[in-house]
């Protein structure tokens, strides 16, 4: 969870550009990051796919003025609001954009080709209609910052019970990957122009309380030695994960919560 989901960097620039704090080419370029190509299809008005330049200035003339991240798991539809066919999508992509101003949503599609270190990524976001309500499920970054405190105790406290330090060269390995992404990330800008100190500082934990948890459920057994324990292991970190899912919506969305936005 260190890298960014997709859906939120279309969120967090194309607030941006709507904001006016960023030009077209730059939103787009941070949108699309590392990815190849990025096109919108399903958008009122398109008969065809059309790239991201263009699909957020027709976002934009539909009446949209903001944009918030869903990142949904199985039992948790995380910002979403429905109907059933946006949200089976969203959660089957564990992620979407839902647009306020404008009852409509994108959730990412991504096809991937070519060999082991030049590999092609392109991504269709598929338009679809949502239900005007409130999102579920979303803290506002006070709860969000004050939960990921208590959650990175917990994760700490589970990677400790489970000595994943001392499983094996496979966790060690792990640990130094996780060690390493952290520091590179230290100083690179996290969120776009305009977001509140707060909510970079939200997303960073949570992004940290993510990895930390990701480290702890896929390092092998560690301490864990029989089937009770692997499911006490889970146990312990579900909820860890599902706090730093919802901290990572509070903070790609505070600018529109901020502004009062939809």
């Amino acid at each position: 969870m260190l890298s960014e989901p997709r859906s939120g960097r279309l969120a967090a620039w194309g607030n941006a550009l709507f904001a006016g704090l960023v030009s077209p080419d730059d939103a787009v370029l941070a949108i699309v990051g590392e990815d190849a190509v990025h096109r919108v299809t399903g958008l009122p008005g398109e008969s065809a796919p059309v790239g991201l330049t263009l699909a957020l200035g027709r976002l934009r003339a539909l009446g949209v003025s903001g944009l918030r991240v869903a990142l949904p798991a199985p039992g948790h539809p995380l910002g979403l609001s429905g109907p059933p066919e946006f949200n089976a999508r969203a959660l089957e992509a564990e992620e979407a954009v839902v647009c306020s101003g404008a009852a409509l949503g994108l959730v990412p599609e991504v096809y991937e080709a070519g060999p082991d270190g030049d590999v092609h990524v392109e991504v269709v976001w598929h338009c679809l209609p949502v239900r005007e309500a409130p999102p579920a499920d979303v803290p506002s970054l006070g709860e969000a910052e004050r939960e990921l405190a208590e959650a990175l105790r917990d994760a700490t406290e589970v990677l400790t019970r489970l000595d994943v330090a001392g499983s094996g060269p496979v966790a060690e390995a792990a640990i130094d990957a996780y060690r390493a992404r952290a520091s590179a990330s230290r100083g690179r800008e996290v969120l776009a122009p305009g977001y509140p100190p707060r909510a970079v500082r939200v997303l960073e934990l949570a992004q940290r309380v993510g990895a930390l948890v990701s480290l702890a459920g896929g390092v092998g057994h560690g301490g864990a030695v029989s089937a009770s324990e692997m499911s006490a292991r889970a146990g312990a970190l579900r909820p860890v994960e599902r706090t730093a899912r919802r901290a990572l919506v509070a903070a790609y969305n505070s600018v529109v919560e901020e502004r009062g936005v939809g």
